[in-house]
């Protein structure tokens, strides 16, 4: 089945909320789209965004596929983030992330600001929806943070491998190094002087958001431009 039917029909689809310290948490599926009725409903958006451990279902979803064969990331270093964002449309749609138990607080702040800013996020999926395809998740657009994988034609571990780097909107925001770009496709989006409503710029809500916080923005290396990249290093 492929992700666009697995979206129609997990969006029919509730988790019964959990109970935690007094407070009701909703887990819906990525890619439900709520309506205002929806959110309040249930407690409202703060209901929506929370830190889970990777518990067995979790991991059963990712081992093999982000979390890979000598994964060198202990499953007790991640977490998984339940979130809201705004889709293209305005609408508010659920997402998960998974991403270092160290940055979890920081994510959690970032994406309920930029939620609240109405900042557009098309996307956020677990990178094991694409079979852990970091080209495959960067052209449908989908914004991620941990997969166990090295850099493109390196051995270094990449910092997603950490759980320590957040890709947003990848297709208009891709990587750039002379002319080779990814993914191939977002190459229109290589030319930053375009008016795309969706490219990070310094200094709009996404920048801010994350560098506020300590985390580097790979828009703004000398050899090479990673609109879409944002990491912590600890």
């Amino acid at each position: 089945m492929g992700l666009k039917a697995r979206i129609i029909l997990t969006s029919m689809v509730f988790m019964a909320p959990l109970l935690l310290s007094g407070q009701t948490l909703v887990r819906w599926p990525s890619g439900c789209v709520l309506s205002q009725m929806q959110l309040e409903m249930y407690g409202g958006a703060d209901s929506f965004f929370f830190i889970g451990e990777i518990d067995d279902d979790t991991f059963s979803r990712i081992d093999g596929v982000s979390f890979g064969s000598g994964c060198t990331t202990p499953r007790s270093d991640l977490r998984l983030l339940h979130l809201l964002h705004r889709n293209f449309y305005g609408r508010a749609q659920v997402g998960e992330m998974i991403c270092n138990k160290s940055v979890a607080d920081d994510l959690l702040k970032i994406f309920r600001e930029l939620y609240d800013a109405g900042y557009p996020i098309e996307k956020i999926y677990l990178i094991d929806e694409y079979g852990a395809d970091d080209n495959r998740s960067m052209a449908d657009n989908n914004t991620s943070c941990f997969n166990f994988r090295r850099k493109p034609g390196m051995q270094e571990l990449s910092m997603h491998a950490r759980g320590l780097a957040v890709d947003i909107n990848p297709l208009y925001n891709p990587y750039v190094k002379g002319t080779h770009v990814e993914p191939a496709s977002g190459a229109v989006y290589a030319d930053r002087k375009r008016k795309c409503p969706y490219y990070i710029r310094k200094g709009d809500a996404c920048h801010a958001a994350f560098t506020r916080r300590g985390w580097k923005w790979g828009g703004s290396w000398r050899s090479a431009q990673d609109w879409q990249h944002f990491e912590k290093k600890l």
